[in-house]
This record gives structure tokens, sequence and C-alpha cells, in this order.
């Protein structure tokens, strides 16, 4: 078996193999511009070295186990008893080696959510999310989805070329959630402007967030006097019995891990069909349904290409390494989605199958991945419904990515097409009042949100918001 941490040459890579950040132990590091520029192909130098799990260093070369193969994937998130969700079991925590101003702390620093607890905690949490969500009609999402893409579309329609992730894939799933959550649809612009903000880390990231939380904080007031058929009052009012603390943390952690997730899932997708004739030919002539093409990118190109992390609870093995107790795991979703045991034909389509890892799996498994779906599904759809001649404006090699170590974005996906003929106005004007459901109230008057804030140009991992990142 492999020594977790090797002092030696051993893990040196093979002639003529870029070094991937290569520590001086031999140790592959998560982190930097050589392992972002290429993770796809460190995590196939780590297979090949390895196996299924690997050894690796995060930030501040703190050791870590990577796993790469599907089945060990599956293993960890469906054992808690061997695999903690509770970050405070890691040795470098209880060893003082992790420093207040780590890059890791957004990511892995403990907080009273559901995505850090165990046990009956996690079910008591989880149960009033999923409760909450599971409530929803989803015809009722779908219909507000054919609204706001409609909004879109008729934005950039006219011009004939929009880029298709600045003017569509960033736009939509927030202001379909801001529907989800109960707010005022004049709310949607302001909190689209404010998630991009807050993903990129800049300077105004942290107003961003403080208007996140205070317009939540409103939400969360107006629906104690006027409940309604929406997350925010269904979560307050579920049997859980939540604190409003808890209420408006969970509720950040859903707007915005939908929110980002989805934008991935629309851009790839789109990306996908934009650039792959077969793919596109299949879809137009009937052979796939958009459906299949979703389950193809979530195999290929899964929003979150890691999730830190597991926590081993003993001494146990996984993937033949032996693991110490407090030692910390990261489920590699992309690595264990192109893992050789399951698809050693990487070319074959995977229409239908979603045994992917895309959404975890076990009891942390995404609760919002039906909702997310029907997000990505019907936006998809009705933008090549109504642009049936989209074509991609730059060749495909002039794409460009931002890659972190817990995720990869498609920066631009510029396009043109015909301008379409002005939509129908009864059939807008009829989705615009159609309720998600038949008890949903009218929302209650509001004023309209402060200015949308400069948008700069920087990404940053999604998971340092929704951690805790950019506290208010």
């Amino acid at each position: 078996m492999t020594t977790p941490f090797p002092d030696d040459d051993s893990l040196a890579p093979p002639p003529g193999c870029p070094a991937h950040g290569l520590a001086a132990d031999g140790l592959r590091r998560l982190y930097g511009p050589q392992a972002e520029a290429d993770p796809a192909g460190l995590y196939e130098k780590l297979r090949a070295e390895h196996g299924d799990v690997a050894p690796v260093l995060l930030h501040g070369d703190l050791p870590a186990w990577l796993i790469l193969g599907h089945s060990a994937n599956l293993t960890a998130m469906r054992t808690p008893s061997r695999f903690s969700r509770d970050s405070r079991r890691w040795t470098a925590f209880q060893e003082g080696l992790v420093t207040p101003d780590s890059p890791l702390m957004p990511v892995i620093a403990w907080q009273p959510l559901c995505v850090f607890a165990d046990g009956e905690e996690h079910k008591r949490l989880r149960g009033a999310v999923t409760d909450s969500l599971n409530r929803f009609d989803r015809r009722g999402i779908r219909r507000y989805v054919t609204r706001f893409a409609d909004q879109l579309i008729q934005d950039f329609g006219p011009t004939g070329q929009a880029d298709l992730v600045a003017q569509f894939a960033e736009h939509l799933p927030m202001l379909v959630m801001t529907q989800v959550v109960g707010m005022p649809e004049e709310y949607g612009p302001r909190l689209v402007d404010a998630a991009r903000d807050l993903m990129k880390g800049t300077a105004t990231a942290i107003a961003s967030n403080d208007y996140v939380v205070a317009t939540l904080r409103r939400m969360m007031e107006r629906k104690h006097v006027a409940p309604g058929a929406d997350l925010v009052s269904w979560l307050m009012q579920h049997s859980a019995d939540l604190t409003d603390d808890e209420v408006l943390e969970h509720l950040r952690v859903v707007l915005l891990a939908a929110n980002e997730t989805t934008v991935n899932l629309i851009a790839d997708t789109l990306k996908l069909v934009l650039t792959d004739r077969r793919f596109r030919a299949h879809l137009s002539g009937g052979y796939m349904t958009v459906p299949d093409a979703l389950d193809q990118v979530l195999w290929d190109s899964a929003p979150m290409s890691l999730v830190a992390g597991r926590w081993a609870t003993g001494d146990t093995e996984l993937g033949g390494q032996q693991i110490k107790a407090g030692d910390m795991l990261l489920l590699g979703l992309a690595a264990g989605n192109v893992d050789p045991a399951v698809r050693p034909d990487l070319t074959k389509p995977l229409y239908g199958n979603r045994s992917h890892l895309a959404f975890g799996g076990g009891p942390h498994e995404c609760p919002g991945q039906d909702i997310g779906r029907a997000i990505a599904e019907t936006g998809i759809d009705i933008l090549l419904t109504r642009l049936p001649d989209l074509q991609l404006a730059i060749p495909e090699n002039e794409l460009t990515w931002t890659s972190a170590w817990l995720s990869r974005h498609l920066v631009e996906l510029p396009v043109h097409f015909t301008p379409p003929r002005k939509p129908d106005r009864q059939v807008a004007a009829t989705a615009d009042t159609t309720p998600t459901t038949p008890t949903t109230p009218q929302a209650q008057p509001t004023a309209a949100p402060p200015a949308t804030t400069t948008i700069p140009q920087r990404r940053r991992s999604w998971w340092s918001v929704l951690t805790g990142r950019f506290r208010r």
C-alpha cells in the first residue's frame, strides 16, 4: 500500500510530464496556476500514481486525500459513521495548523448548517430544507423559468448577438430562485448582481453579501407577519423549529448554491450544444431530449469539481489507502465521473444515465437538484426554441475558463442568431400571472432595491460564499 505522505521522490512525475505543482516531498498540490490550468490532467496523473484515492496537498501544504474512484466516492458519501461531515474533527484544526486567514477557512470552517452536521442534528436541519423544497409545484417553477427566459431573450434578441453566460446563464437561476424564496420580483436583478459579485471575491463582495443577508432578513420579518407559499415561510413554520438564524443561513446557502451550480450547468450544456455537431443534430432531430443533454453534461462537466470534504471518524481503509482518524478527504466528483471502472469509453453517450456524482450521494445529496434541473432544462429549451439558429461567434478553441480547486467556470459564450419576431404578448401575460401554487399570495409591496454594484472581473469559488467567507 502507498504510504500517505512519503518523504522521498517516489511520486515524481514520469519524464516529460508537467509537474502540476509538485511539492518537495513528491506530493501534488491541488492549488496554484499549474493545477488550476489543467485539473482534469492532474486528476488522471494522480489516478495513475495512486489509484482510487490519492494523497494531495491543500493551501498551506496541508495534507488531504482526494477520492478519484466512482465507487470510493460513493462509499465516503454513504457512510457518515466512517466519514463525517463535521470539520471540527480535522487533525490540522486540532493541531493549530490552519491559520485564521487560510483560504481553506471559508470552505471548511464549521457552522451550524446541515452541510456540516451528522446524525439527528443533520436530520433535523436537512429535513426542514427538503420538506420545504418538496412542497413546490414543479410546473409552477417551469412557468417562472419560461417568463424570465423570455424576458432575457427579449433584452438581447433584437441585436442578433449575445454572450449566453453573462446575459442568460448568470441571470436566469437567481431570477427564478427569488420567486421560490418569496421575494418581490423587483429584487431579482439586484440579487443577480450581488450573487455574481460574491462569487468573484472583490472589494465590493462584503457589501454584496450584506445586501443579500439584509434582504433575507427583511423577507423573514415580512413573512412572520404575512406568511405565504414560499421557502421562507415554510422553513419558519417547519416542525423542526429552526431559529431565525438557522432559517437565514439555510436560505442563503440554498439561494447561492442553486444559483452558481445552475449557472454552470446551463452554460456548459449550451456550450456543448453549440460546439458538438452530433449533439446538436441529435437534439434538434428528436433523438435526444434536453434532459438527456443535461445528464451527459453532468457526467462530463460537473458544476462542482470537488467537494470539501469528509473527515475520518477513526482509522480506516479506502481505495487501498490507510486513512487515519481526523484525516480530511475531498470528494472528487469530476474525477469520479470519468473513472475508467464506470466509463471505459468516454466517447460513448450516457443519455438518461443518472448515476453520475454531480449531485453527490448519501445523506448529503443535493436537496435542490430537481429544481436546478427544472431551471436548466426549461431555460435551455426556451432559448433553443426562440433562437433555433444560434451559432458560436468565435472559434471553439478561443473559449476560456476560470478554474479553482473546487470548480471550473466558462467565462463567456458569444453567439449570433437571427433576431426573433416579437413574442406573443397574450402568452407572456398569461405566464406572468400564473402562480407557483394555487395558494401563492401576491407579493407584498416593497421599495425597489438599491442601485447595482459594479461587477468586477475576477471570480472566486462559490463555496467561499456558502460557508461564511463574507460574514454579515
